[in-house]
């Protein structure tokens, strides 16, 4: 007896995507308003000694590696995962299966 095959039906019908904004043409248009033109417009920023051209020969870009700003991110993940293994080998040591067996080890050894 071959399969019954069920009836098809069609799939709802998929909403258009929502136009994305210009989320910062939307807040320059309300600092405008609120202070004004003159005011709303950004003065330059200060050039800062280490923002010349680099070897690249591109300028504005920061001086040192790339990667010169995590440092401090990949100490704090070294730290979180030293702490969590230091958290789970307590929680090893302390356990009454593991003291037993390590004072099993040690009365052996002294004799």
């Amino acid at each position: 007896m071959p399969p019954q095959r069920l009836p098809r039906t069609e799939a709802p019908p998929v909403p258009a995507p929502a136009l994305p904004r210009d989320v910062d043409a939307d807040a320059a248009a309300i600092l405008t308003e609120a202070v004004g033109p003159s005011a709303a417009t950004p003065s330059p920023r200060p050039a800062r000694a280490e923002e010349g051209p680099q070897a690249d020969g591109v300028p504005g870009r920061p001086a040192g590696p790339p990667d010169a700003g995590m440092n401090t991110a990949e100490y704090a993940v070294g730290t979180l995962a030293a702490v969590a293994f230091a958290g789970l080998l307590l929680k090893v040591l302390t356990s009454d299966s593991v003291q037993a067996a390590l004072a099993g080890v040690i009365q052996r050894a002294l004799g």
